[in-house]
């Protein structure tokens, strides 16, 4: 399995120049955050990746639509796999929203909020809650036939959560099993 993490995003780039969060909930790609997920696509290509899981915030659709369509797969939503709620980035879209943004995709499965709601509990999601929700999910992949062609469109958090590296937008990293 490899775990990709989204382009850049409007928090990304605004969040890197000034370290202040600019208070942009489930912000979109930028320009190069576009580009970022187009190169990912080009080195995906090598790894015969057969379909796509994506988080349910808009950065991490938008990269994994730009990935499927270059690669000629489908998209998958996976909740799971959704960024530590700590900043406005992490206030995500409500499901019909989702639908009506990205009609080709389901989020029936969706809980509502589908988000660790950090701003209405008035607690951000701790490091063993989003601990837990990795080993969650890794149990879960492990038991995909297909988890060695799958690439997983992530964020940051989650993708420090199970492996302990701090992913750069759109780097690609494998997940192992053994």
């Amino acid at each position: 399995m490899l775990l990709v993490r989204h382009g850049q995003s409007e928090f990304n780039a605004v969040y890197a120049r000034t370290r202040v969060d600019p208070g942009i909930p489930d912000p979109k790609l930028t320009d190069e955050g576009r580009r970022q997920a187009a190169e990912a696509a080009a080195s995906l290509a090598a790894h015969g990746v057969t379909r796509v899981l994506a988080s349910p915030y808009t950065r991490a659709i938008e990269t994994a639509e730009i990935i499927a369509r270059n690669l000629g797969v489908g998209i998958a939503i996976e909740p799971l796999v959704r960024e530590r709620a700590a900043f406005h980035c992490d206030i995500g879209t409500p499901r019909e929203a989702l639908k009506n943004r990205f009609p080709a995709l389901d989020f029936a499965h969706l809980d509502d909020p589908w988000w660790h709601d950090h701003v209405a509990l008035g607690f951000e999601e701790s490091e063993a809650q989003i601990h837990m929700r990795g080993q969650q999910f890794r149990r879960e992949a492990a038991q995909l036939p297909d988890r060695d062609t799958v690439a997983v469109v992530t964020h940051w958090g989650f993708i420090r959560a199970v492996t302990g590296i701090e992913a750069k937008n759109a780097e690609i990293l494998r997940l192992s099993f053994v």
